[in-house]
């Protein structure tokens, strides 16, 4: 139950104010009302009728700020996400939303001031900050809808002022394919790492998963390479965990790596690194594909490999030798470990054209059969 009263401000003008009590008993206070209506519709809307459909929210709760529900989510979040996917959200909240948000108390924030940072963040703000991709603007986005999220269930705000914004798309990169000759003349440039560059574009495994095989992952016998786990890098150190989709795998790899693998197998224990660094211990992440001082940069020049292109394009470089070798798709999903077939055929659309050729051709010859007159183009007439 709500009491409206009525009060002199130290200028001497009628203000209304609404008394009631909270949830939990103890008694508050909604003051600065210039009507009696105004303060009745408030008591209605935000305490009579909140309090029996139970979303009641207190005033006061909102001002607690963007920043200080941070420490708690980030580390729910460490109890189930990748070290290296934390990484990349406390790296996204120093940069972008901290600076913008972390001192904001929470009831503050209106969804045009949202819209407006998500905007300058896609198209650069005018002052020197230049444009950000997609990927960075949904990531930081992401992280404030989500506090906000979760300090509406905690009732702290009553609506999330991230919902329904405008977002960019992100923009799928054109994939790059090598051919099988292009592969191979790529491995014999890549030194003592042929066999990485084997591995890599014939069996579709990420980086991170092939670093982190051992002697014991290789079945020599069935020609198979057990995905178990993942070394990534996080800040300059290796961090050993599952596959990125957290299911283990076993994928075939071709009798042409029989030789290599077999040679570095031999004589060694279960638990020894498979693709050991030359210094010892796990190898480590080469530099970008624009790097003179990236050995897969000079591997490619020597190759005759124009172009850019990443160390994770030979990932799709095996999808596509797979496909090409009449793999379907399930198949190709169970190689890469996605989640799903559908995932597959998201990511590798292009790899299916020739699906489109087979469907044409047979439409034509179902015309063909039931369609007693055709146009000399192949097409129906009218007649």
């Amino acid at each position: 139950m709500a009491n409206i009263a009525k009060y002199e401000t130290s200028k001497g003008e009628r203000r209304w104010m609404v008394r009631y009590r909270k949830p939990d008993g103890s008694q508050t206070k909604r003051r600065g009302f210039k009507r009696k209506l105004d303060a009745e519709r408030w008591a209605a809307e935000h305490v009579t009728v909140a309090k029996a459909e139970g979303r009641y929210v207190d005033p006061t709760a909102g001002r607690a700020t963007v920043g200080s529900l941070w420490p708690a989510w980030v580390a729910a979040k460490k109890t189930r996400c990748k070290a290296s996917y934390i990484d990349s959200l406390e790296r996204e909240w120093r940069h972008r939303v901290e600076p913008r948000w972390g001192s904001r108390e929470l009831a503050s924030i209106t969804r045009g001031e949202v819209q407006e940072w998500v905007s300058l963040l896609s198209a650069g703000d005018g002052d020197g900050a230049p444009p950000v991709s997609a990927t960075v603007v949904l990531r930081a986005e992401g992280i404030l809808s989500a506090l906000c999220r979760q300090a509406v269930r905690d009732r702290l705000i009553p609506a999330n002022p991230c919902d329904d914004l405008e977002l960019p798309r992100k923009r799928r990169k054109e994939h790059r394919y090598l051919t099988a000759p292009e592969l191979v003349r790529l491995a014999d440039e890549a030194g003592w790492r042929r066999v990485i560059v084997l591995t890599l574009g014939l069996t579709g495994i990420r980086w991170g998963e092939l670093v982190g095989l051992t002697v014991g992952d290789v079945d020599l016998e069935h020609r198979r390479l057990w995905v178990r786990r993942s070394a990534t890098e996080v800040k300059g150190e290796l961090v050993v965990d599952t596959p990125k989709s957290d299911q283990w795998r076993k994928v075939v790899y071709p009798a042409l790596l029989d030789d290599d693998l077999r040679a570095l197998c031999e004589g060694r224990a279960d638990d020894a690194i498979l693709f050991e660094a030359r210094e010892g211990g796990y190898l480590r992440r080469t530099h970008g594909p624009n790097s003179t001082a990236s050995w897969f940069y000079w591997a490619r020049k020597r190759a005759g490999i124009t172009g850019e292109m990443t160390v994770h394009d030979l990932r799709h470089t095996a999808a596509s030798l797979m496909v090409a070798s009449g793999a379907n798709v399930k198949a190709v999903q169970r190689q890469l470990g996605h989640a799903s077939a559908s995932m597959t055929l998201d990511v590798y659309a292009d790899l299916f054209d020739d699906d489109l050729d087979a469907v044409g051709d047979a439409m034509n010859a179902l015309l063909l059969q039931n369609v007693p007159k055709m146009c000399p183009n192949g097409v129906a007439s009218a007649a």
